[in-house]
């Protein structure tokens, strides 16, 4: 055969093969098309039955009820597991489009803990994590020797003051929730990360940290980043709040230098430390001229008008208004006759327009702040109603929670006066705006590194960096190396400090707290240029301002049907979550607490 017949030939071959491969490609993408629409079919219809499921518990809690809603979630993650699976049988395939690929990545990532398939994986995971949550949720500590339950042990942490009382209920806390969940916890962790095996990631770490548009690298290098910008800040409060608690309890209890005595913080995690200002607030400024609760009350307010005035704020930057249906469904005080979950949530039933929230209303400044926070994710819901089911989320999880923490933030005493419950004369002066700050910052700046060090934690025990026998001593380092805290005892190798805080025995992530904690002020800085406020930024209220209500839904329309860049451009004209905006607004305390700070060395 001639040179020329030979390469005639080969180019046959090829030509042959080149067209069998893409027809083999349009099959395989044929295919993906399909197993995503139905994924989404099923998934929609089944969520639907398990919000009403869902809704119908925990407004109306009996034995029936619990059976009603777990079996119906039980089914939903029978089909999650089922569809994630699937999901990862398409990794290798080219040619798909952007949305299938984006869909599929969503199907795999859509389960917090996956079981491996294997006979009684996922019963044996699903038996842990149940357990692990009732040992929560039944945990008790003691106070003078005698149970207190978890809500009443969260409140008298951030009230009494004795050093003895508050060393009793964090130890006892600690040991009698905790520590007994160790041997489950090390169990959980082998079988979850067997499942995220199957789906394709190292580890559940891996796999919880991927669902951020970059890789698990990128996104933890991207925390460290976002912290590196904050830190400063961090660092003169807690010298401040470190000075005064020292003057107030002695440096026998705590000393003038090093880390905090971590019950000293008015919090069970001292994750916010807002319950302490009394201890702390500035001589002089502290008091702020007002109080939103008397205010509330002076008004006549109830927990209706209090929604109303919720409402109203998004309505006035042009959002429409709630539908009928959200007032003569949701739960606003708790009945009387029964028993129901008070924690607030926000809901969609169907999908589109069946919004809810579920509280117990108190007629007080925080009910009045959580309000504003949780009428955020109904509006959030509502935006992105008309994208298919996979997209019906924020653009990332952080985006959710930190709409209506934004929000909240506009919940200024000029905000107050346009709403008619704060008189003009009674707004404080420029010379309180150190109390203002101070008070959210001992919340809102404190809570940074928790909400960093939680999942940092979780991400070492997940890739086995961190051994069991070391979970206690990981978590120990970690709270001193970003809190710069220290437990109040001695903690032994075989406690599990970790298990003392819901969202780890809920297995529940906790990046998007720490995200949301950057990106409501970065928000709200962009709010603020918009509606051209040339103050103080912690000053601004965008209220009325129908060019921020504009911007505000073209982000949220977008739902998470485009990488989170695309959405955070969109209303703050910037690509990268930034941390400089919550230093801008914080501004005026940080020069303040520099001064305060003068002579005392930072850091511990």
């Amino acid at each position: 055969m001639s040179n020329s017949s030979v390469r005639v030939a080969l180019a046959v071959v090829l030509a042959f093969s080149a067209s069998a491969l893409g027809q083999a490609t349009q099959r395989e993408t044929a295919r993906a098309d399909a197993f995503v629409a139905q994924a989404e079919r099923e998934l929609a219809d089944l969520s639907v039955q398990a919000y009403r499921a869902e809704w119908i518990n925990e407004t109306y809690l009996t034995e029936d009820t619990d059976a009603l809603a777990a079996e119906i979630k039980a089914r939903l993650t029978e089909l999650s597991v089922r569809f994630a699976k699937g999901a990862a049988k398409f990794d290798g395939v080219k040619g798909l489009s952007f949305d299938v690929r984006r869909k599929l990545d969503f199907l795999k990532q859509g389960i917090v803990l996956p079981a491996p398939e294997k006979p009684g994986a996922a019963n044996e995971l699903s038996t842990l994590a149940t357990k692990l949550q009732s040992q929560y949720g039944k945990g008790k500590g003691t106070l003078d020797g005698k149970p207190i339950n978890g809500s009443d042990i969260e409140a008298a942490m951030g009230t009494v003051r004795d050093p003895a009382k508050l060393q009793e209920m964090w130890t006892s806390w600690h040991d009698q929730v905790g520590a007994p969940m160790r041997e489950d916890y090390k169990r959980l962790v082998s079988i979850a990360n067997e499942g995220a095996k199957e789906l394709g990631y190292a580890d559940v770490g891996v796999m919880w940290r991927s669902g951020y548009d970059m890789s698990a690298e990128e996104f933890s290098s991207e925390m460290e980043r976002l912290w590196s910008q904050v830190k400063p800040l961090y660092d003169q409060l807690h010298c401040y709040v470190r000075t005064k608690l020292s003057e107030h309890y002695g440096a026998s209890v705590q000393p003038p230098t090093g880390p905090i005595r971590a019950d000293l913080l008015g919090n069970m995690w001292a994750q916010e430390w807002g319950n302490i200002y009394d201890l702390v607030a500035p001589k002089g400024v502290g008091d702020i001229g007002y109080n939103l609760t008397t205010l509330l009350a002076a008004k006549g307010y109830d927990p209706i008008k209090m929604v109303k005035d919720g409402e109203a704020f998004y309505t006035s930057l042009g959002l429409p208004a709630l539908p009928d249906t959200f007032w003569q469904r949701s739960q606003f005080v708790k009945p009387r006759d029964r028993e129901v979950v008070c924690h607030a949530s926000a809901w969609n039933i169907d999908n589109k327009d069946d919004l809810r929230i579920k509280m117990c209303i108190k007629v007080n400044a925080d009910d009045f702040v959580v309000i504003h926070h949780e009428l955020g994710h109904n509006y959030y819901q509502r935006a992105y109603n008309q994208q298919p089911f996979l997209y019906l989320n924020g653009a990332h999880d952080g985006f959710h929670e930190a709409i209506g923490d934004f929000i909240a933030l506009s919940i200024t005493p000029e905000y107050l006066v346009q709403i008619g419950l704060l008189d003009a004369s009674r707004v404080p002066s420029a010379d309180k705006d150190i109390g203002l700050l101070l008070r959210q910052a001992l919340d809102k700046v404190a809570f940074l590194p928790f909400g960093l060090l939680m999942d940092k934690w979780r991400w070492g025990v997940f890739s086995g960096e961190t051994k069991p026998g070391e979970y206690q001593a990981a978590w120990t380092a970690l709270r001193l190396r970003y809190q710069g805290i220290v437990p109040p005892v001695e903690r032994p190798a075989t406690a599990f400090d970790p298990g003392a805080k819901y969202h780890i025995p809920g297995n529940t992530p906790y990046a998007r707290y720490f995200l949301a904690a950057i990106l409501q002020f970065q928000f709200y800085q962009a709010a603020a240029d918009q509606s051209g406020w040339k103050g103080p930024l912690h000053r601004c209220s965008f209220y009325g301002n129908k060019e921020v209500g504009k911007r505000l839904n073209q982000m949220l329309a977008m739902g998470a049907s485009k990488p989170w860049p695309d959405a955070l451009e969109t209303f703050t004209g910037s690509r990268k979550m930034d941390g400089s905006a919550m230093i801008a607004y914080f501004q005026p305390l940080l020069k303040w607490l520099v001064e305060q700070n003068r002579g005392r060395p930072l850091g511990w």
